[in-house]
């Protein structure tokens, strides 16, 4: 005598499987896509990053360059300076005896004073140029901080996606997004500057 019905628990049960793989299923789809891009943006800005801050030390280091260049020649100035110095102290003896002093001591510091103002205008020039590779390494390392921010947001974004893929959760998954959203948009910015 039957005991009832038969029923096929295990269709039954892959019917309901298949069910719950379509509702969700879709969702995870839909992480895994925005995961994607999450991640592709975060490795564009971690290019960005690199580059912008190898750049900046490239900068730093001709700033550093040029400074050593300017201090050279402001040390020749000075040592043109004692050098007129010298030449116009060598003429006090002759004046001490009444006697004009010999030509060439005064056509020397003349020369020297001659010499020393090209020589400042070459060191204030390296001195310009020294300023001009720090701001924009100034400017390159300021960037370099905005592209690494927004990599960190990306990370935690996509780490939040993880998160929402696991638990099925649209409320993290929706945070995850915003904070996605909040690194593109700090990415963005960076090439406005």
């Amino acid at each position: 005598m039957p005991e009832g019905p038969e029923v096929e628990t295990e269709k039954l049960h892959e019917a309901i499987h298949e069910e719950l793989e379509k509702a969700g299923g879709s969702f995870l789809r839909l992480i895994a896509l925005t995961t994607a891009v999450l991640a592709a943006f975060a490795a564009v800005a971690s290019l960005e990053a690199g580059a912008t801050v190898n750049e900046a030390l490239v900068l730093t280091t001709e700033a550093t360059r040029l400074q050593a260049q300017a201090s050279d020649q402001w040390a020749y100035y000075q040592a043109k300076g004692i050098k007129q110095a010298i030449q116009q102290a060598s003429q006090t003896p002759w004046m001490a005896i009444a006697k004009p002093a010999p030509p060439a001591y005064g056509e020397k510091a003349r020369r020297y004073g001659d010499e020393q103002t090209e020589i400042r205008k070459k060191a204030e020039e390296f001195e310009k140029e020294r300023d001009e590779k720090s701001r924009e390494a100034d400017h390159l390392l300021h960037r370099h901080h905005g592209f690494a921010n927004s990599v960190a947001l990306f990370q935690v974004s996509i780490a939040l996606g993880a998160v929402s893929a696991l638990t099925r959760s649209r409320l993290v998954w929706f945070g995850s997004m915003a904070l996605g959203a909040v690194g593109i948009a700090m990415f963005a910015m960076q090439f406005a500057k």
